[in-house]
């Protein structure tokens, strides 16, 4: 983070699309690192796996990753794989890996980080949610 505002690291992975990014919530297990190396397959780039720094400036909250785990992400049965990553990238949306939504067309919904309002997915047993993630990157919600 280049300026001094508030900051936190989570527990969460996060990966982007062009500048955007998505930051994966979740208990251990949840599928955090699953779902990222799914949106990474499809081109995707690892911001951060399991911990990712968040930084506020002005209404936007960008992630990033720990230095000790940069360009690292752990694929379970196999081990910890090395990545490409980018160092910085603004919180479009949030994914909550524990949640499952059950409305075919959901209400937009949005969680709290660093004080500001990000849109909110709910993941939990979703399907094709890493094709739908990285659409949601690439254009946005239109309803």
């Amino acid at each position: 983070m280049e300026s001094p505002g508030i900051e936190t690291v989570v527990h969460a992975s996060a990966v982007a699309w062009n500048s955007r990014a998505a930051l994966i919530l979740g208990r251990s297990g949840s599928g955090k690192s699953q779902l990222a190396l799914e949106m990474m397959a499809m081109g995707a780039t690892l911001v951060s796996d399991d911990r990712t720094r968040l930084g506020k400036r002005g209404d936007a909250v960008f992630a990033s990753p720990p230095e000790s785990i940069r360009g690292r992400i752990e694929a379970r049965g196999v081990g910890i794989l090395r990545s490409e990553f980018v160092g910085e990238a603004e919180v479009a949306l949030a994914v909550d890996m524990e949640s499952e939504e059950l409305e075919r067309l959901p209400p937009k919904r949005t969680v709290r980080l660093l004080s500001v309002g990000v849109e909110l997915v709910r993941g939990a047993n979703a399907e094709a949610l890493a094709a739908k993630l990285i659409q949601h990157l690439k254009g946005g919600r239109a309803a």
